[in-house]
């Protein structure tokens, strides 16, 4: 799993990197999930949706755990960022912080063993963020070791693995632990595997919490990447005339 670690380039390229092992057409697509809680947690993942779906190596799965209920995530919604219903939709719903962060490991956890994804990547620092990076982390999948693949008379034996866990927007701090989503930031990070980050200050952040260098990658803020995607479709609705926004504001 750590040929799917991508070089440090600043563009939605490092965050779709083909492994460096030759793909086996007998072999499944590496199934990933990518998390989603809430509307913002869309616009950062649905341009590396659509990035892994031209991957031959990659079988992405939307995620959205339903933290947040939002009445404006129509049809529309979905369809401006040229995404496809998520594939699953646990619907956790409010509650406190505990009560949410709670219930999305549960259901999560249950969706992680039916599934048995090889990648999960969380994004931001929603509850739903640190739920399913935990949910994740302690997460084993059973394998068994036929004895038709052992030496003649060895009975079967068993291994475990789990997940490969991304974080994107790694390393951002606001250093008021006093801040649900500071505590949210900090246990994702130090949880995760391969750390995405958007600024030189984030990778300094990780740095300084014992974080090493070959988990850490640059990609740069996939916010501007969005913005790319839908400027034609901002210009042509002419979205800066109807907000009183002039050129360059």
């Amino acid at each position: 799993m750590d040929s799917l670690t991508p070089r440090p380039y600043d563009s939605i390229d490092s965050l779709t990197q083909r492994p460096n092992r030759p793909i086996d057409p007998l072999t499944p697509r590496l199934k990933i999930h990518l998390i989603a809680a809430a509307r913002h947690n869309f616009m950062k993942i649905a341009l590396l949706y659509l990035a892994l779906k031209k991957e031959d190596w990659a079988k992405p799965h939307i995620v959205h755990t339903g933290q947040h209920y939002d009445l404006n995530m129509s049809d529309a919604f979905f369809r401006d960022l040229r995404l496809p219903d998520p594939d699953f939709h646990p619907g956790v719903g409010s509650g406190t912080h505990a009560e949410q962060t709670g219930r999305v490991m549960m259901a999560y956890e249950k969706l992680l063993l039916q599934e048995k994804p090889d990648f999960v990547i969380v994004v931001g620092d929603v509850n739903s963020t640190l739920a399913c990076a935990l949910a994740t982390t302690k997460i084993c999948f059973t394998q068994i070791i036929k004895p038709s693949s052992l030496p003649a008379g060895q009975p079967p034996t068993y291994s475990g693995h789990r997940p490969l866990l991304a974080h994107l927007e790694a390393g951002l701090r606001s250093f008021d632990r006093s801040m649900p989503e500071e505590i949210n930031r900090i246990v994702t990070d130090s949880l995760s595997d391969i750390l995405w980050t958007p600024s030189p200050d984030a990778d300094e952040n990780l740095r300084r919490e014992g974080i090493p260098d070959e988990k850490i990658i640059r990609v740069g803020n996939i916010m501007i990447d969005s913005l790319e995607m839908l400027r034609e479709e901002i210009q042509r609705q002419q979205m800066c005339k109807q907000l009183g926004l002039r050129d360059k504001d």
